[in-house]
């Protein structure tokens, strides 16, 4: 059976794909309202119409606005031709066109029928009209164009000129006149032509206009004259004025009159331009407050009006308001319209479509398969093919996009973008070019390029006719060429993002038959896009094939002949892959919670990825570009050959083609200058979109090769169950980090900073459950430990940084914190000593938190520096145990070095301190005995705190053994001296002693001589603590006959003062001053006498009899002195003058005396006079006699004193 014989009606028939707006002949409008398929969503459409409109009807609406959208070629432009029909109530062939919906029960709502009845009914002026097709050329430019062109139709409606404003408006007047009539007559007699067809050329008609004008009595000549000068000018569109025009218009004819502007591709004309959609916003807004529902405004766009609005980016919220009715027509809606006017099957058709797809169900459904995720809809079952035969139902939505996207990217020519190709005339078309082949035939999808090819534009279309032409894919210049049919496909889904242009979407775009072989079919289509890319009119990008416009081809030739080097291609390689598909950059030992991560060297054929890789291990990967590769044994021997994972892709160079394109795209939109090209921006875009697509494809194609790859470790190939590239390689390196790092098992237990702070907290070592010394990290501990004696023994001190670069790397492989706590525990252990700036680093000289931080702070790596500890021996320890013991009173309890010489200097700190306090005493009071012992004492104590070392300490310790042993003992008593009762016994004999020693000259007596003897004997001594138990009974013994002596040297004293105490009161008796100085000198007399009586000094004693003498001297001299002063003067006798007044004689001048006393024993010092001749008297006289001379002062009596 024909395919042209399944339709109920003849597929040839003549259709109107597009309904345009302004076709208007009668036979077209019977066939759109006969014909016109009410779908599902269009009765919804219809009901919201007309339910809206009804309020204009039955009362004041402001929302007069109505904005229909849809896709392109959806049918907005035909559903609003149909408004227009409907709201005219036009006649046709005798019926009206509410008729021909109500007759063929197109409406399935009663109640909306009864609307559109209603609305039928109402008088009302249609004006509909393409707004692009009545805009003046340059009308776009001004800010009122959209009320300029509803004005100019509102005018031409009313039957007055829509292109000349002026005119209009003169014929308004004279219409409401009611002269308009008699104008044209006049004209028409004056200038022979009717008016309606003269006005166009007014510039011409001007004197025959105003001729009329003035026979009718309308105006004077000269204003005609006036009149027709300013009609030349530029009309001043104003909203207001056009909303007033209407209502006036309005308020003139029958009640209820409506008046409808329909404008078809609103949307299209306003584009981006938001003084058009300002300008619309507003003439809607002022024509619904002026005509409250009386006049509609009705429009289409592509763009719903919330995202035509939003993207303006101003406020159009009135407008959105004003139309309030929005009606948006689906794909759907088209699929309906298709099957119902068009694919609509008659009986027979029905039924041998449905056995057909009965037997090949199986077939079809494994001959048309999309791979690309998306959606397509595919035959659901025999009736749906029966439907949508001979097209495939996904088809439909593709095309749709296909219009859309070919707009879009201005590949359509004028008339398509003008909407002159609907999807009914693509689909109808498309169909007749198969009507006569028999049922099982499909339309490919090719086929609609055929019904579009002449809408669209020359660049498109040159490329589909050359490639016809071309010897090398059409040799034969057949009209049908496979290779160029596959390019037309490509070329309609060029823009399209619902599918993917790849080999088995392709394959199912071109199936043409259900009887297909759809691998025949790929191998063909595969063989075709082959020849397309070599012809350069067809791109491949990684899987997906791209249509090449003129301009495109042109650019990839230039970009072909962009110069990449492979160095530039292995670098993109190697970070897709360390950058992407195996970004780790440490391998984790599983071991310790992936606590050891061993970086590796990352290479790509022979080529580092960045710089500065000086690891132990290498990841190397080769490519198939590689000088490398070889067979299987070579790769073994290779791999054995370093401490490499060597990671072999396959022989597969599509990542490296695709990293190639990438590379010389790149380098094109930098630096070609190709840019003159038409278009190009544009291409420049899709080539940077390119770039993505091709970025990933090479991902996809490397991560393959890597999945695949065979992977070679210490010169055998590494079998995995692991799939993932991470997986993969992370085993393959698992294995050569345990051998590389064979030596990492030597950590057995994980330690941080908190365990070395612990360590030092802590006094031993560990006990294993048999009570055997356990020691963690035993054998990384051994290794550490005889490295550093090796480079002891070669007088080499080793520091934290050499410890640290030799143990972080292979064959150890440790972390800094297992450096670290080895190195603190051979510290603590007494393995190891420690120096910083050549300062012995011990716990006497450091706090454990400097310790540690020496330890563990990067700062301190190349200063901290170790060499073996030299330990003390057995008679060393036990020397410095007998000391302790001894000097201190305690045993060490620790048997490490360290904690014995800090135990140990503790103790003699505190000792030398305790002696210094001691030697306060002795510098108040040097007689105390031990004071060499406490100098000896201090000295040992200071050069044993001087040492640093403990070699150095218990070495010292041992040699000066005896003399601590001694100090200890000798230093006991003069301890306990200081603290008992010895001290103050020893004082009071220091005392006595003292006042002996002042007084020994006068004391001449056996007995107490020889008692102080004793006394200073025991006193003397170095060591006296075990005699001073003597010395209480000598002092109290020295005391009684020391006081009898006193007692009897005393009395001379006594006598002498109270002596010199009588002469001085007799001398004071009966003398002015003596109540003056009496008191005073009873006071100074009882004070010396008492002195003497409390004296227990003889020398004291001895010279308060002196004191006496001088006392009573001085006592005299003041009587002297006070009683001159207190004698009164003589007075001068008087002689009388001339005058015989007595005139004062001036007495004779006579020298007062003074008078001066002196004691005998100033005069004469000596204590004694030995005489033994004359001469000795002369001697001793002459000198008293020269200081008793020396003595003399002028006017002076001396009294001398014996």
């Amino acid at each position: 059976m024909e395919i042209k014989n399944i339709f109920v009606k003849p597929i040839d028939r003549d259709i109107k794909g597009v309904i345009k707006v302004g076709q208007d002949d009668s036979a077209n409008i019977k066939q759109e309202l006969e014909e016109y398929v009410v779908t599902r969503e269009l009765q919804k459409h219809f009901a919201d119409f007309f339910t809206s409109y009804r309020r204009g009807i039955n009362g004041n609406t402001d929302k007069m606005g109505v904005w229909i959208s849809g896709f392109f070629g959806s049918g907005k432009s035909h559903f609003l031709k149909i408004l227009s029909y409907l709201l005219a109530n036009k006649e046709v062939d005798g019926k009206t066109a509410f008729q021909y919906f109500e007759e063929d029960n197109k409406i399935a709502n009663s109640m909306v029928l009864a609307d559109m009845k209603v609305a039928s009914t109402v008088p009302t002026d249609v004006v509909l009209f393409n707004i692009d097709s009545k805009s003046e050329v340059n009308g776009k430019q001004s800010k009122v164009a959209i009320v300029s062109v509803l004005q100019n139709v509102f005018n031409e409606m009313q039957g007055f000129s829509g292109s000349n404003p002026f005119l209009a408006d003169l014929e308004r007047k004279l219409s409401y006149e009611g002269k308009y009539d008699l104008f044209k007559e006049k004209f028409e007699d004056s200038f022979g032509t009717d008016w309606i067809e003269a006005r166009n050329d007014f510039d011409f008609i001007q004197d025959d206009v105003i001729e009329a004008l003035s026979d009718i009595d309308f105006m004077s000549e000269e204003a005609g004259r006036n009149w027709c000068e300013k009609a030349t000018g530029e009309y001043k569109y104003k909203v207001e004025d056009f909303a007033a025009l209407v209502k006036k218009y309005l308020d003139k004819k029958e009640n209820n009159h409506h008046i409808v502007f329909l404008i078809d591709e609103i949307g299209q004309y306003i584009g981006d331009d938001s003084k058009l959609m300002l300008n619309l916003q507003t003439v809607t807004e002022d024509l619904g407050t002026a005509c409250q529902g009386k006049a509609w405004i009705i429009v289409t766009s592509q763009q719903d009006i919330d995202s035509i609005t939003k993207t303006k980016g101003n406020d159009f919220s009135k407008i959105q308001g004003r139309f309030d009715t929005r009606l948006s027509l689906s794909s759907a809606n088209v699929d309906e319209v298709i099957k119902k006017r068009i694919l609509e099957k008659n009986d027979t058709g029905k039924q041998t479509l449905s056995l057909l797809y009965d037997d090949k169900a199986t077939v079809i459904k494994n001959l048309i398969l999309f791979n690309d995720g998306i959606e397509k809809k595919l035959y659901s079952g025999r009736d749906n093919f029966a439907e949508v035969y001979p097209f495939i139902p996904y088809q439909f939505n593709l095309l749709a996009s296909v219009l859309t996207s070919i707009r879009t990217h201005g590949a359509s020519g004028k008339h398509l973008a003008e909407g002159e190709r609907s999807m009914l005339a693509l689909f109808k078309e498309s169909a007749v070019n198969v009507m006569d082949a028999e049922a099982g035939a499909i339309v490919p999808f090719n086929m609609f390029y055929d019904a579009l090819e002449q809408f669209l534009d020359h660049s498109h279309q040159g490329v589909i006719s050359r490639a016809l032409e071309n010897d090398y894919l059409n040799p034969d210049h057949e009209k049908e060429c496979f290779d160029v049919n596959v390019l037309k496909a490509l070329f309609m889904i060029k823009y399209v993002k619902e599918i993917k242009a790849n080999i088995e979407n392709i394959t199912s775009l071109m199936v043409s038959n259900i009887n297909d072989d759809r691998m025949a079919l790929a191998q063909k289509v595969e063989e075709a896009l082959k020849n397309l890319v070599r012809q350069t009119l067809v791109q491949k990008n990684g899987d997906i094939y791209v249509f090449l416009t003129n301009e495109e081809q042109e650019i990839n030739r230039a970009i072909e002949s962009q110069n990449v080097d492979s160095s530039e291609v292995i670098n993109k390689v190697s970070e897709l892959i360390f950058d992407g598909l195996y970004d780790e950059k440490k391998y984790r030992y599983p071991a310790f919670n992936g606590r050891y991560a061993f970086a590796f060297n990352q290479i790509v054929d022979d080529k580092p990825y960045k710089a500065n890789q000086s690891n132990d291990i290498t990841l190397k990967i080769l490519t198939p570009n590689s000088d490398e590769l070889a067979d299987d044994a070579t790769m073994r021997l290779i791999s054995g050959q370093g401490n490499n994972v060597l990671v072999v892709l396959p022989d597969d160079r599509s990542f490296l083609d695709e990293i190639r394109s990438v590379l010389q795209i790149e380098k094109f939109i930098r630096y070609d200058a190709t840019n003159a090209i038409t278009k190009f921006e544009a291409i420049k875009e899709a080539k940077k979109v390119e770039i993505r697509e091709r970025n990933a494809a090479a991902k996809l194609f490397l991560s393959e090769s890597l999945k695949n790859a065979t992977i070679y470790v210490g010169g055998d190939r590494v079998q995995t169950n692991a799939k993932d590239i991470t997986s993969r390689i992370n085993d393959a390196l698992g294995k050569l980090v345990s051998t590389v790092y064979h030596k990492l098992s030597y950590i057995d237990a994980a330690m941080s900073e908190s365990d070395i702070r612990a360590m030092f907290k802590s006094n031993g070592g560990q006990l294993s459950l048999g009570g055997v010394s356990s020691t963690q990290n035993e054998l990384a501990l051994r290794e550490v430990r005889d490295y550093i004696n090796m480079n002891t023994s070669r007088h080499t001190k080793t520091s934290m940084k050499t410890i640290l670069e030799r143990y972080l790397k292979a064959p150890y492989g440790f972390v800094e914190a297992d450096v670290q706590w080895l190195i603190a525990r051979l510290f603590k252990d007494g393995d190891v000593a420690l120096f910083v700036n050549n300062e012995a680093v011990t716990l006497i000289s450091k706090t454990e938190e400097e310790i540690i931080r020496y330890l563990t702070r990067k700062e301190f790596n190349e200063k901290l520096m170790m060499e073996t500890k030299v330990r003390a021996n057995e008679k060393q320890k036990k020397s410095v145990k007998e000391v302790m013991k001894e000097l201190f009173g305690i045993t060490p309890s620790s048997e490490d070095d360290d904690a014995v010489m800090k135990s140990f200097l503790g103790y003699a700190d505190k000792l030398k301190v305790d002696l210094d306090k001691l030697d306060i005493y002795y510098s108040n009071q040097p007689k105390y005995p031990g004071k060499h012992l406490l100098v000896y004492g201090k000295k040992l104590m200071s050069e044993i705190l001087q040492m640093k070392y403990s070699s150095e300490f218990f070495d010292g310790i041992d040699k000066k053994k005896d003399d601590f042993l001694d100090f200890a003992e000798d230093y006991e008593p003069v301890k306990k001296f200081f603290v008992g009762e010895q001290k103050s016994i020893f004082d009071r004999a220091i005392k006595l002693m003292n006042i002996y020693d002042d007084s020994k000259t006068f004391v001449v007596d056996n007995k107490i001589e020889e008692v102080v003897a004793d006394a200073n004997g025991i006193m003397k001594k170095e060591t006296p603590y075990g005699e001073i138990f003597k010395l209480p009974e000598l002092l109290d013994e020295f005391i009684s006959l020391y006081g009898t002596l006193l007692t009897e040297m005393q009395k001379p004293v006594s006598a002498a003062i109270s002596e010199a105490r009588q002469r001085v009161f007799d001398e004071l008796e009966g003398k002015l001053c003596h109540d003056v100085l009496k008191d005073r000198f009873v006071k100074l007399f009882s004070e010396i006498n008492e002195k003497a009586e409390t004296c227990n000094n003889v020398a004291t004693l001895q010279n308060i009899k002196v004191e006496a003498d001088a006392l009573k001297v001085r006592c005299l001299n003041e009587i002297e002195k006070k009683e001159a002063e207190l004698t009164p003067q003589p007075e001068p006798t008087k002689a009388e003058d001339n005058a015989g007044e007595d005139v004062p004689t001036p007495a004779p001048v006579k020298p007062i005396k003074k008078r001066k006393t002196i004691s005998i024993k100033t005069v004469n010092n000596a204590t004694s006079w030995q005489i033994e001749t004359e001469e000795d008297v002369r001697k001793y006289v002459a000198e008293l006699e020269k200081k008793l001379i020396g003595s003399l002062e002028d006017n002076t009596v001396i009294n001398v004193e014996f």
